[in-house]
């Protein structure tokens, strides 16, 4: 048994000096032009981490212990991350994401037209209110992060209940066919409503329960490794019938809220953040899901004039959502969404009303 692991010890440390060896070659030949003609390689196709240059079996094994475990995850990884998960120099592993991108087709320039045709791919799940589902362009969009912020009683998580069970219809209904991950940090998910909902849609209750995964995140940190736990199940239902298509955080801010407190602790808390939310925004676009977030609001005591609320998170969360809307209540039980921000919509109103259908008109 000690011989073995020695054996396999050393072996380990010759696949770590082999992958030094090459990434030094790789900082030494910064330019290609300089190489000499012994030296250039010929062009083989990317299919594996190993198929990377400079990434050998020792590296790619720490890469995909942490997660990044095909070519598209590493195209969208930054230098600074591989740099820490692999123990390489921020140049190697800079180059090693450019052959990466090179690989997926990630990163280059295409025309507005040819653009325009691959943002119709993008899937839509109703909300079930057509004219809220007019307001966001057909629906809350895959590859992007929708924020629903409001007071309590406002009708996010009312919102929330109801896009679990709408994205599991079929296209041709409003649906994407698609399974649902819930990260709860408020103790709002509740499986009697889902019921209700599904029952009054015509769904089987049963059915749709058991392709929502719920997970409770009990702190800020939790919160950011669920999303790491999320992927690995979106990896596995990849190919099934349901695949994930529809992330749901109820609410987003609540425990950066609880947990850092002042002035004191407002840069650790926007730097955490934004880390959070580069993850969601590429998990979002690696696996093409509509990631649906809810926000808590707080009093501006320095507005005289017009509404005093504004959802928390600052400009980090301001300029990573990439379509905010404003709930508020209206009259005789009515809910009122304001479109606040979307890079391709035009500021706007919609009114909604919740019912055992969820939302609706």
């Amino acid at each position: 048994m000690f011989v073995g692991e020695t054996m396999a010890k050393k072996k380990k440390a010759a696949d770590e000096i082999k992958e030094l060896e090459e990434f030094e070659e790789l900082e030494i030949h910064d330019n290609p032009a300089e190489e000499t003609p012994k030296k250039k390689k010929k062009e083989k196709t990317v299919a594996t981490l190993e198929d990377l240059p400079g990434v050998g079996p020792a590296t790619a094994e720490k890469l995909r212990e942490a997660g990044y475990d095909s070519i598209e995850a590493i195209a969208v990884a930054s230098p600074m991350e591989l740099k820490e998960i692999a123990g390489i120099s921020e140049g190697a592993a800079l180059k090693i994401i450019q052959a990466a991108r090179e690989a997926a087709n990630i990163g280059t320039f295409m025309r507005a037209d040819e653009y325009y045709e691959r943002r119709k791919t993008v899937g839509k799940i109703t909300t079930g209110s057509k004219s809220l589902d007019k307001l966001l362009g057909g629906g809350i969009e895959t590859q992007a992060i929708t924020e629903f912020f409001g007071e309590f009683g406002s009708g996010k998580s009312q919102t929330a209940h109801t896009l679990a069970v709408t994205v599991q219809l079929p296209p041709e209904e409003g649906g994407l066919n698609g399974s649902v991950i819930w990260i709860d940090t408020e103790n709002t998910f509740r499986p009697e409503r889902i019921k209700q909902i599904a029952e009054n849609r015509g769904l089987d209750p049963d059915e749709v329960l058991k392709h929502i995964y719920v997970a409770r995140a009990y702190n800020s940190n939790h919160q950011m490794l669920l999303i790491e736990k999320a992927e690995e199940i979106i990896k596995e239902k990849m190919e099934s019938d349901k695949p994930v298509k529809l992330i749901i955080i109820d609410s987003l801010m609540a425990h950066f809220r609880a947990e850092y407190v002042g002035r004191g602790s407002l840069a650790e808390r926007q730097q955490k953040l934004a880390k959070h939310l580069a993850t969601i925004h590429r998990v979002a676009n690696l696996y093409d899901v509509a990631v649906f977030v809810t926000n808590q609001v707080q009093a501006k005591p320095d507005a005289f004039f017009g509404d005093p609320t504004r959802p928390i998170g600052g400009h980090i969360l301001a300029h990573s959502a990439t379509v905010r809307i404003y709930l508020r209540k209206g009259k005789a039980g009515k809910r009122v969404a304001r479109l606040i921000d979307a890079p391709h919509l035009p500021e706007g109103e919609a009114i909604f009303r919740i019912t055992e259908r969820g939302i609706e008109d």
